[in-house]
């Protein structure tokens, strides 16, 4: 992809993207995070209907009339978008890569923070890490991010979510949102344990990206040589007879069981995105669920 190529592709998802922000993403993104703390604002006098625990009884002592202290909510967040960029991500049967998926979630999630004055960093990695940026805010700054993800070219083909989780753990000093975007391939055990330590520090959110050849291959009169992009690894596999389909779903239903029993104790919810859709919508419905618990 050339210069002009990539500048095309960033202005496009940057179009689309601000629109959805601007009607709809950046308000269920603020319902959805909410600020790190609260600060002190000022002393106002008592009305009827305010939380007594509020009073501020100092001040009401000293001047005979009731006071509550009034608090803002401190809303600057950090958020860290961590995306795989290893070679899988290439991978699309639709006219959709996953990696512009990752793109198109990228921008989602950075144009909400930015219209909500949040800092936004970016990693992304293989199984080594490739680019670190670190969080800042401004437009320029996320259209950067956006470009980084549209048209990098990692140096490594493989895959280590364990390295990315250890490195931002360390890197990253104060707590924060961290969006992890991958297709999760690789094995559960390979990135458990600093999955389990990043959780505790971090709002830790799995974006899941699936593209629905994974799940069920086209039945075919034919045989294809095949060969995993990360590997290399060669085989010849034939589509005529349907077996594929048997293994690929007991691959996704064992593979899916294991990513849920990660997640589920620290009840982290994931974020599937599939290729052929748009990723705003599961996106917002996640926005939604995750504002309504936080209501309740």
């Amino acid at each position: 992809m050339d210069t002009a190529d990539i500048l095309k592709k960033v202005r496009q998802i940057e179009i689309q993207t601000n629109k959805l922000v601007s009607e709809t993403f950046a308000g269920e993104y603020l319902s959805a995070f909410k600020g790190q703390g609260i600060e002190f604002a000022e002393v106002r006098e008592y009305n009827p209907g305010d939380d007594i625990r509020a009073i501020d009884w100092n001040v009401t002592a000293r001047t005979g009339v009731p006071y509550i202290k009034k608090y803002n909510e401190e809303r600057e967040l950090t958020l860290i978008i961590a995306c795989d960029v290893s070679a899988s991500l290439k991978f699309g049967s639709t006219d959709k890569l996953k990696q512009e998926a990752a793109a198109e979630l990228t921008a989602l999630f950075a144009f909400s923070a930015l219209k909500n004055s949040d800092k936004v960093g970016l990693m992304l990695f293989s199984d080594q890490i490739e680019l670190f940026v670190p969080p800042k805010k401004g437009k320029k700054h996320i259209l950067r991010l956006i470009r980084e993800v549209v048209a990098f070219e990692p140096k490594s083909r493989g895959t280590d979510i364990g390295l990315c989780l250890e490195t931002l753990s360390k890197v990253v000093k104060r707590q924060g949102i961290l969006i992890l975007i991958s297709d999760f391939l690789a094995p559960v055990d390979a990135f458990s344990k600093p999955f389990k330590l990043a959780a505790k520090k971090f709002d830790l959110i799995p974006v899941v990206l699936k593209d629905k050849l994974e799940e069920k291959a086209p039945r075919l009169n034919v045989c294809l040589e095949v060969t995993d992009p990360e590997t290399g690894e060669e085989d010849v596999i034939s589509l005529a007879s349907g077996e594929l389909d048997g293994e690929l779903a007991a691959y996704q239903a064992r593979h899916g069981a294991e990513l849920r029993a990660l997640f589920n104790p620290y009840k982290i919810e994931s974020i599937t995105v599939d290729t052929a859709q748009s990723p705003a919508d599961p996106v917002i419905s996640y926005f939604k669920r995750r504002a309504k618990k936080l209501r309740k």
